[in-house]
C-alpha cells in the first residue's frame, strides 16, 4: 500500500517549503498561491523511499479561514506531518490542527520542528520548543510522536526526517488491515483536460481499480467508467488501494462531480440522510445538547447537520444520529469532525457506526439498551467493547464488514466482545439475551402449568414472543429480530434448556403421562378410523371421550394420519390407500374420479388422499391428473419398477 501523509500546522510555518525540500515538488499549484506564498487549497507531492516504496503527501492550508479545506485533506490521510516553526513555536492554527487531528483519531505522526536555520546554535528556543510541543500533544492521539528538527533552506535534519517518515510508513502498514469494502475514492479535485475530458483525484481505499472498470457514483447513484488511471503523473492499467490517484472518467459530466462525491465498486458506501455516529468530545469542550445544529465534515464533504442524542458511549463521548439536508455518501467507520458554525470551533470527533440506522433509535434514546451499535473501526475491539457495555447490538452486515476491514477470514471467531451472544446474525449484549431467554422460559412454563397434557407451547408463538421482546428492548428491525429469535430458541434447545416436540416446545422437566381413561379413548378413536370412509374426527373424538391431547398423542405416535382438521384415517388404513394410489399412478395419471371408483368411496375421501400424497411428493398433480411425484419409490409394491 502507499501511505498518505498530510501536513498540518500554522500558516507560514514552512509546510510547503519542507515538502519541496523532501520531494522536489512545489505543492502550491495555484497561481494565487505562488503569488501570495501561502497555501489556499490542497496540494500534492510524493517521495520515493530507499526500499522502492513511496509516500504520498497532502499539503493543507494553515490559515484559520481555510479549516474546511484543511479537513478535506485530513479526512483521507493515514498519518500526519505536523509542522511547527522553531522561531515562532506553537501558534493558533497549530493548536486547532492538533485538535482536529485528535478528533479524527489520527494517531500516526511525525513532528517537524522547522526553520532551525533562523535560530543560533545556542538559542534557548532550540531546547524549549520540543518540550512545548510534547506538552501540547499530551493526551491527544499524537502523544509520543517522533520529533525531528529541520531546515528546508539549509537541509539540516532532512535525512533524519526521511528516516522518521520511513518508520512512520512501516508503522501505518503494520497497523493497517486488508480492506473488504471494495474500491472507494472520495473526490477532492475535479477538473477537465483538453482532449481527455473529466478528471477527478483522491485517495484510493480498498481497491484495486482498473482501466475500464465501472464505478458507482454516490450519493447520486450514477455509473462512471474509468478511461484512464494515473499515479504520480504516470498512466497505469490498475491501481491498488492506499495512494493518491487521478481518474479520467466517462459517463458523467462535471456538474455531477464535486468534493463530497465518492466513487465506489462495493456495497459499503451508502447515499444517506442520517447516520449513527460515536462521538468523542475534546477535553474542555462545551457540551453538545440534543438538537444542536453543527457543521459535519466527513470524507471530502462538508454540510450542516442536526444532532439527536441516542445515548452515552463513555464518560467523554456519546452516541448520536446526525440528519443532513441532502444525501451524503457514507460508510461504516468513516471518520468525521463536528464543528460549531459560530464561533467556529471543534465540537466533537468520531466515526460512523451505521450509515443507515433504524428510525427507532432516536425514539428509544432514553433506554441505553436501545442502542443499535453497528461498529467497525480500529485495530482493536475497544470501541465495540465500549458499545456493548452500553447494551448495544451489532448487526449481521456490520459483523461481516468488521471482519473484512480487519482482514479476518469468513467464519473466524471474531472475539470482538467478551460474553457477546451471537443470534441470527446479531451480536447481543449478554444481559439483553438473558432477558429475552427468560421471557421464553416463562411462556413455556406458563403453558405447561395451564395445559399439563399438552406437548408444549407452539414454536411459532415462542419465536414471535422472543422477537417482540427483542424489539421492545432494542432498536432492531422486524426481519433481524425474527432471525435472532429463531436462533435464541434453537440455542436454548441445543443447550438442553428447552425440548422440541415437532412444532411444540417444552421444558425438559418431568411431564405427567396421559391418564388411563385417555388411553382407552384413544383406542376407540383408532378403531373408528379403520375404514375407507371414516366419520368426522371431531364427532369420533367426542363420542370416544378423547381429549385434544389424546388426538395429538395419536398423531405423534403415527397411529392416525390427519388429512384435514376433520378427516383422519387409522395409519394402517391410510397405508393401504397410499399403496393403491401409487400402483394406479404407475400406469399413468389418475383422476379423483378414478380413485373414487377404485376405492368405492366418494370424491371427498378420494381427493383428500390424493392431495395428501401430492403434499408428500409421492404424487404430483398435472393437467391429466395425479402422476408419480419426485419422492415416489423406484419400485412400486405390486407393480414393479416405476418410471
Amino acid at each position: 500500500m502507499t501511505v498518505v501523509v498530510g501536513t498540518a500546522g500554522h500558516v507560514d510555518h514552512g509546510k510547503t517549503a519542507l515538502l519541496q525540500a523532501l520531494t522536489g515538488i512545489d505543492a502550491d499549484r495555484l497561481p494565487e498561491e505562488q503569488r501570495r506564498g501561502m497555501t489556499i487549497d490542497l496540494g500534492y507531492a510524493h517521495m520515493p523511499l530507499p526500499d522502492g516504496a513511496e509516500l504520498d503527501f497532502v499539503d493543507v492550508p494553515g490559515h484559520d479561514r481555510l479549516v474546511g479545506n484543511m479537513l478535506v485533506g485530513a479526512a483521507e490521510i493515514d498519518a500526519v506531518l505536523l509542522v511547527v516553526a522553531a522561531d515562532e513555536g506553537i501558534s493558533a492554527q497549530t493548536r486547532e490542527h492538533v485538535g482536529l487531528l485528535d478528533a479524527l483519531g489520527i494517531a500516526a505522526g511525525v513532528i517537524a520542528l522547522t526553520k532551525l536555520d533562523l535560530l543560533a546554535p545556542a538559542d534557548p528556543r532550540r531546547e524549549a520548543r520540543p518540550a512545548e510541543i510534547r506538552a501540547l500533544l499530551a493526551g491527544t492521539t499524537l502523544a509520543g510522536s517522533a520529533m525531528v528538527g529541520v531546515s528546508a533552506r539549509s537541509g539540516e535534519g532532512l535525512d533524519e526526517l526521511r528516516t522518521a517518515l520511513g518508520a512512520l510508513r512501516r508503522r501505518v502498514e503494520a497497523d493497517s488491515a486488508a480492506a473488504g469494502f471494495g474500491a472507494r475514492l472520495a473526490v477532492d479535485r475535479v477538473f477537465g483536460v483538453r482532449g481527455r475530458g473529466l478528471v477527478v483525484t483522491g485517495t484510493l481505499r480498498g481497491g484495486p481499480i482498473g482501466r475500464g472498470d465501472l464505478l458507482r457514483v454516490e450519493p447520486n447513484g450514477r455509473t462512471a467508467r474509468v478511461r484512464e488511471i494515473q499515479v504520480h503523473n504516470r498512466s497505469v492499467d490498475s491501481a491498488a488501494g492506499g495512494g493518491r490517484i487521478a481518474l479520467n472518467l466517462a459517463g458523467v459530466v462535471r456538474e455531477e462531480m464535486s468534493r463530497g462525491v465518492v466513487l465506489c465498486s462495493g456495497p459499503a458506501v451508502h447515499a444517506t440522510g442520517r447516520v449513527l455516529v460515536a462521538l468523542r468530545l475534546p477535553d474542555g469542550a462545551r457540551p453538545v445538547p440534543n438538537g444542536s445544529e453543527l457543521r459535519l465534515h466527513v470524507g471530502t464533504d462538508e454540510l450542516l447537520c442536526r444532532l439527536r442524542t441516542v445515548g452515552p458511549l463513555t464518560t467523554d463521548g456519546l452516541l448520536a444520529v446526525l440528519t443532513v439536508p441532502r444525501p451524503v455518501a457514507a460508510a461504516l467507520d468513516d471518520r468525521l469532525v463536528l464543528r460549531w458554525p459560530s464561533p467556529a470551533q471543534t465540537a466533537a470527533g468520531g466515526w460512523i457506526l451505521d450509515p443507515q440506522p433504524p428510525q427507532r433509535l432516536v425514539r428509544r434514546r432514553s433506554d441505553p439498551a436501545a442502542i443499535l451499535a453497528l461498529v467497525v473501526g480500529g485495530s482493536t475491539s475497544a470501541r465495540l467493547g465500549a458499545l456493548l457495555a452500553a447494551h448495544g447490538i451489532l448487526a449481521g452486515d456490520a459483523i461481516a464488514a468488521y471482519a473484512a476491514a480487519l482482514g479476518i477470514a469468513p467464519g473466524t471467531d471474531l472475539g470482538l466482545a467478551s460474553g457477546a451472544v451471537e443470534a441470527g446474525g446479531l451480536l447481543l449484549d449478554p444481559a439483553l439475551a438473558a432477558k429475552v431467554e427468560e421471557e421464553v422460559m416463562r411462556a413455556v412454563r406458563a403453558h405447561r402449568d395451564a395445559q399439563q397434557l399438552s406437548r408444549g407451547a407452539p414454536l411459532t408463538a415462542l419465536r414471535t414472543l422472543a422477537a417482540s421482546a427483542l424489539r421492545r428492548t432494542a432498536a432492531v428491525g422486524a426481519h433481524d429480530a425474527a432471525a435472532a429469535a429463531d436462533s435464541i430458541v434453537a440455542r436454548m434447545e441445543t443447550e438442553g434448556r428447552l425440548e422440541r416436540d415437532g412444532d411444540a416446545v417444552r421444558d425438559p422437566g418431568p411431564r405427567p403421562d396421559l391418564p388411563a381413561a385417555t388411553h382407552l379413548a384413544m383406542g376407540r378413536v383408532v378403531a373408528a378410523l379403520r375404514t375407507l370412509t371414516p366419520p368426522d374426527l371431531g364427532t369420533v373424538s367426542r363420542e370416544a371421550g378423547c381429549p385434544p391431547e389424546g388426538l395429538r398423542a395419536l398423531e405423534k405416535a403415527g397411529r392416525i394420519v390427519r388429512l384435514t382438521p376433520d378427516l383422519a384415517y387409522a395409519a394402517e388404513t391410510f397405508a393401504g390407500l397410499e399403496a393403491l394410489a401409487m400402483r394406479l399412478a404407475a400406469d399413468g395419471p389418475i383422476t379423483p374420479a378414478a380413485f373414487r371408483d377404485a376405492t368405492g368411496t366418494s370424491r371427498k375421501y378420494a381427493l383428500g388422499v390424493l392431495e395428501e400424497l401430492d403434499a408428500r411428493g409421492l404424487l404430483r398433480r398435472g393437467p391429466d391428473g395425479h402422476g408419480l411425484g419426485p419422492r415416489a419409490p423406484r419400485v412400486i409394491p405390486g407393480r414393479g419398477a416405476g418410471p
